[in-house]
């Protein structure tokens, strides 16, 4: 799974029609956030750090909800963008999931173990198991 990493406001012009998961590295304003989705219809997650997601306004977080797009807290820990633009989620995760799912682990209790093993959000985990 890839998270296309988007550093300033004016890369978002630059992203293509079927970016589904994207992290915001700077503070987005409601439009901005319109740009993103008219830019990329086929988004599904809006992954920001924590500071940022505080100050996202109720209209916006209403609109990504009716949009069936999730705003997701975290950060993407140790990528760097000069790089690549896009940060991945090995292949290694998807497999723990399936594997503490055949142990009988609840979603919570996977989301929990899963945070300590890695470095996503609990926010992000959750995401990735329900999808």
């Amino acid at each position: 799974m890839k998270i296309r990493v988007v550093s300033s406001k004016e890369e978002i012009d630059t992203l293509k029609l079927d970016e589904e998961i994207i992290h915001l590295a700077f503070r987005p304003s409601n439009k901005d956030i319109f740009k993103l989705i008219l830019k990329c219809p086929e988004v599904k997650a809006i992954h920001i750090p924590s500071s940022y997601k505080k100050t996202i306004s109720s209209s916006a977080q209403m609109y990504l909800s009716m949009q069936n797009i999730a705003l997701l807290e975290g950060d993407v820990w140790g990528h760097r963008k000069d790089i690549n633009e896009y940060s991945e989620i090995s292949q290694r995760v998807f497999d723990r999931i399936q594997e503490l799912k055949k142990e009988g682990l609840s979603d919570e209790d996977t989301v929990e173990k899963l945070v300590r093993e890695t470095r996503l959000s609990p926010d992000f985990v959750s995401f990735i198991i329900s999808n």
